[in-house]
């Protein structure tokens, strides 16, 4: 089977908007630049920040890469590390810096902002954004009569060769802390096993999609919001396929967070407890739920998109954030063969 890696190169972006401080305290002969480790889909962020500086009169510097080689680029840097702000696209990356204790507890009025379910016990971090775990599939390659109960099925033998995931990405490796949060190590090892014997492998989620969607696979495991943006954009990867969601607090459905966390180490940390607040607040939370992203807002009272089947009856499992061990998904899924 083919094993792609996967590597995003770091850019750095200035973004500077001049404005006036107001409502987030400091004032204009503070204002600094604070330095921004993003993972998550830069489009997103930046429309969620849109406001921030105008705002504050802060301006931000962001260096984007994934998840993986981010967290790892802290750990290596210490306290010597010019990040001040940790962003995430899923969160067992933030879990390791929160391990380290490389983050500073977030002011309790920003924990206040987000459910907590979507954020971790320790109150190190935050969720900023969501997404569900999906299976996608063409109807007229498997009828939904034959779609399997739960994403552990999908190591039966009865799925050779018919199902896809993108096991390379941070996405699905999510998922498999998911899984061994629910199952315990045994559990995932086995089920893992059996996907090494029955997947192909994919670059991404929208190739496991757009090959469910042309029948090349019965089925794919992926987020919610590349299929949703497809249709969006009028199918242009997945006219014909369509999405299950597992319910019934299976581990197929799982809720991903993407993670919001201040450095230890910053040298401006209110600066940066500011942009947190602001990314967890009710306008950051609306522009994300206006936004073509089509990800989950995770703000109290702030409502998603309309498209999207509303978080509560996603019947997600009661999982941790701050409980995922991206260290032992990266050891089992070496072992079994699929890393």
């Amino acid at each position: 089977m083919n094993r792609p890696g996967r590597s995003t190169a770091t850019a750095i972006v200035v973004l500077t908007v001049s404005g006036v401080l107001a409502g987030c305290g400091g004032g204009a002969s503070d204002a600094e630049t604070l330095t921004v480790y993003s993972a998550q889909h830069e489009s997103l962020v930046r429309t969620m920040l849109e406001g921030f500086t105008e705002e504050t009169g802060i301006e931000l510097e962001f260096r984007d890469a994934n998840d993986a080689e981010l967290a790892n680029q802290i750990v290596q840097e210490g306290e010597a590390s010019p990040a001040d702000v940790f962003l995430t696209e899923n969160s067992p990356s933030i879990d390791v810096l929160d391990d380290e204790g490389l983050l500073a507890p977030l002011e309790q009025a920003t924990l206040d902002q987000v459910g907590e379910r979507y954020r971790p016990e320790s109150g190190n971090w935050t969720g900023f954004a969501a997404r569900s775990t999906v299976l996608v599939y063409n109807p007229a390659v498997l009828p939904e009569a034959e779609l399997p109960a739960s994403i552990l099925d999908l190591a039966d033998p009865e799925w050779a060769g018919r199902i896809g995931i993108a096991a390379g990405g941070a996405d699905f490796q999510a998922i498999v802390a998911a899984v061994l949060a629910l199952q315990g190590d045994e559990g995932t090892r086995t089920w893992l096993a059996g996907l090494e014997r029955n997947a192909d492998i994919y670059q991404s989620n929208s190739a496991v999609m757009k090959a469910a969607d042309e029948g090349e696979i019965d089925a794919g495991v992926m987020y919610h919001y590349y299929w949703y943006r497809d249709q969006a954009e009028g199918g242009l990867v997945g006219d014909d396929a369509e999405l299950h969601f597992f319910r019934n607090q299976d581990p197929g459905a799982f809720l991903s967070v993407s993670g919001a966390g201040v450095l230890a180490s910053s040298d401006q940390p209110e600066q940066a407890q500011q942009l947190v607040a602001y990314l967890t607040g009710p306008e950051a939370q609306q522009r994300l739920a206006e936004s073509s992203a089509l990800e989950y807002a995770v703000g109290t009272g702030v409502a998603s998109a309309e498209a999207l089947p509303p978080l509560e009856e996603l019947e997600a499992p009661d999982v941790d954030p701050g409980s995922l061990d991206q260290r032992r998904v990266t050891e089992l899924m070496q072992e079994v063969g699929l890393l």
